[in-house]
């Protein structure tokens, strides 16, 4: 059976559902109860990380040295985390993240790219930071692919190699393949990130643990882009129910699920509808659920031909501006139609 190192990112992936709009209090808060269930990892920031906060993706009502200060300030077990996508972020954000008590840098980058990272990863292990590669939307790329990354990724001193399936596509049979090609090319551990648009998160955790994943992704009550991520609270159980050897105690998880449910309420909680649903079938990013929502309303398109185009444009993240010129088309092509 296996070790797991449990991250928990509710207070950066679950930022998307709560359009970027945590404070410093929620995220003090909800550290606070993740570090007294003892959750190893805790990731903290704007939901497209460090530096994401814009007019493109979003603004946040905080800036990242607060929410991570927020976090610092109350965990005392716990190593708190970044992501950082280069480009949005920048080697001042990584001195910055180190000098207020971050200590895990997840550097962020399409899943055929991870030639990007290379100077922010050995930025960050200068800094002295647990760094990890962090090859997003793993299901838009073939195992071999995944592979060839990752050794990339372990030639840039990557402490671990995290494959993240952001749209929620992969069956665990799929799950099991990339993973299994990834453990074969490196020697480093091998994390996951799954979402739950097919309602097979935490199926897809236990493939992933078969073949070898031993960090392993989940949010608070599932919360964060499109029908969720993985809800840690189910995941930490199924895992030990599996006989695998996980830190995070049963009932503290379930406390805090319930703490951070009090800091964003009413907010409801993600749920598989049908938008989230048809978003795993196409293989699109999770994290456009609003903006694919928001521009259906504002152009009057139907968000379901939305999800469509936007998948046989084979969008990755940070393309809202694709979504809006999409719906557009399609709203120019009803009227045409009338």
């Amino acid at each position: 059976m296996a070790k797991i190192t449990f991250v928990d990112v509710t207070l950066r992936d679950g930022n998307h559902t709560f359009r970027h709009q945590f404070t410093p209090e929620i995220v003090q808060a909800t550290a606070a109860a993740l570090d007294a269930a003892g959750v190893d990892i805790i990731e903290v920031g704007h939901g497209d990380g460090m530096g994401g906060s814009c007019l493109h993706v979003g603004r946040a009502p905080a800036t990242d040295r607060q929410l991570l200060e927020a976090a610092c300030k109350v965990t005392k077990r716990a190593k708190v985390g970044i992501l950082m996508l280069p480009g949005f972020g920048l080697f001042s954000d990584l001195e910055m993240a180190a000098e207020v008590g971050v200590s895990v840098a997840r550097i962020a980058t399409h899943c055929t790219e991870a030639d990007v990272t290379e100077q922010h990863l050995r930025r960050a292990k200068d800094l002295g930071m647990f760094t990890v590669g962090y090859l997003v939307s793993a299901g838009m790329a073939s195992p071999e692919k995944l592979a060839e990354q990752a050794r990339k990724l372990e030639s840039y001193g990557a402490d671990y190699v995290n494959l993240a399936e952001s749209q929620g596509h992969l069956v665990p049979s799929e799950v099991a393949e990339r993973i299994r090609a990834v453990r074969q090319a490196v020697s480093i551990p091998i994390g996951f990130h799954p979402h739950n648009n097919l309602g097979l998160a935490i199926g897809n955790i236990l493939a992933a643990v078969e073949e070898g994943a031993t960090y392993i992704d989940g949010s608070l009550k599932g919360f964060g882009g499109g029908a969720g991520n993985a809800q840690t609270e189910v995941a930490v159980t199924a895992l030990k129910r599996a006989g695998h050897e996980v830190g995070t105690d049963l009932f503290g998880i379930m406390d805090a699920a319930d703490v951070f449910a009090r800091q964003v309420a009413p907010q409801p909680m993600p749920v598989i509808d049908n938008d989230s649903l048809l978003m795993g079938y196409a293989n699109v990013y999770g994290g456009y659920i609003n903006p694919v929502r928001h521009a259906a309303e504002q152009y009057g398109c139907d968000p379901r031909a939305l999800v469509l185009r936007l998948g046989e444009r084979k969008v990755v993240a940070a393309q809202e501006d694709v979504v809006i010129e999409e719906a557009q088309k399609l709203s120019r092509a009803m009227r045409q139609a009338a």
